[in-house]
């Protein structure tokens, strides 16, 4: 006889999808609803019921309501702000490109370790730009000037502009856009799974999307709201399947206790979940975790129950790009780490290139 107890009858429901960005304030520059896009977005909000002002700049929102700067800082996480990218100049993007190439800046995700909280300092409401026929123009320049050689961009140095799409549809102009450019290449890496409108875009191969995945950990504790491990998994299949090359970033990667454990698994979920088909082509970049002393202080507020690991004394200096030293893990860390992930990455995807460890 079976005896049928409350927890043998309990059906494990299924979570919901991670759901699209809704900002709760919009802001508008006047000179932005001259734009299609930027009366798109109006649209949009309006559609939406959202609130919005209007703003001189883009550059210049601040008092966000909130007693405490923890407060200010999640309500500007889910603010979004209207307007025209002025400067065209567009900076390097070493490793993973040549240049980046601006269609938003801010992220909705919250991702404890993530070098926007200092980048953005007090700005870190999301940015987005509506004169995107502008910024192609000046990608055109680029590609020209640096022909007969191939000229990359990255579009995901300052933004995800996947969890953005819905909204701004930057990223659909500037796949077609280098689609029929035999010299231009785009890339972008993202944490979220809203990958659908550009699965049916003509992109001639010339764009790379790529995942950012980490272990279970790192996910769980430190990337608040953005997509599941899963959903993003189940992205990559759709990508590849849609015939763009893909590629996945594995960072931060961090040194805890049970990280071999740990990113063996995420490995091996990688190829027990990806299409046959993604072997070949396939691309892996790695970066360590890094942070700077600013760093420190900033998520340490922002986060104050955060359990990221920040101690600079177990920690290495080396100069960093932008004229502070950053600390990253002592050299026979980083040997270990690249070493084991490297064979993993081998052991899982033979055919795979590996882009570089930083």
């Amino acid at each position: 006889m079976t005896i049928v107890t409350p927890e043998s009858t309990t059906v494990k429901r299924p979570r919901k999808p991670t759901a699209l960005f809704l900002p709760e304030l919009v802001f508008f520059e006047p000179n932005a609803l001259n734009y299609p896009k930027g009366e798109k977005i109006m649209e949009w909000v309006k559609a939406n019921d959202i609130p919005y002002r209007m703003t001189t700049s883009h550059n210049r929102i601040m008092n966000f309501p909130g007693e405490t700067e923890v407060e200010q800082y999640k309500i500007a996480k889910r603010t979004l702000v209207v307007g025209l990218r002025k400067t065209l100049k567009f900076d390097p993007s070493k490793p993973s490109a040549d240049y980046a190439i601006p269609i938003a800046t801010g992220c909705m995700g919250h991702c404890h370790y993530c070098y926007l909280q200092t980048t953005l300092g007090a700005k870190p409401y999301i940015r987005v730009y509506v004169n995107t026929g502008e910024i192609i123009d000046a990608a055109k320049k680029y590609i020209e000037e640096r022909s007969p050689e191939i000229t990359t961009f990255e579009a995901a140095c300052t933004s995800d502009p996947v969890g953005l799409e819905h909204i701004t549809g930057s990223l659909a102009e500037l796949i077609t856009f280098m689609a029929k450019e035999p010299l231009g290449r785009l890339r972008f890496v993202t944490k979220y799974q809203h990958v659908e409108p550009l699965l049916a875009l003509e992109h001639n191969g010339h764009t790379r999307v790529r995942f950012s995945v980490n272990a279970d950990y790192v996910i769980k504790n430190f990337e608040p709201a953005t997509s599941r491990f899963e959903e993003r998994i189940e992205a990559a299949g759709k990508v590849a399947r849609a015939g763009y090359p893909l590629g996945f970033i594995i960072a931060p990667i961090i040194w805890y206790d049970g990280w071999q454990e740990g990113y063996a698994e995420l490995l091996a979920k990688l190829a027990q979940t990806l299409p046959p088909e993604v072997g070949k082509g396939l691309t892996f970049e790695m970066i360590q975790h890094r942070f700077t002393k600013t760093a420190k202080t900033v998520i340490e507020k922002r986060y104050p129950k955060s359990k990221l690991e920040m101690d600079m004394e177990k920690r290495k200096k080396k100069w960093g790009r932008w004229g502070q030293n950053k600390y990253v893990y002592p050299d026979e860390q980083q040997t270990a780490l690249r070493e084991f992930i490297t064979e993993r990455i081998f052991e899982h995807f033979p055919e795979a290139g590996i882009d570089y460890f930083t």
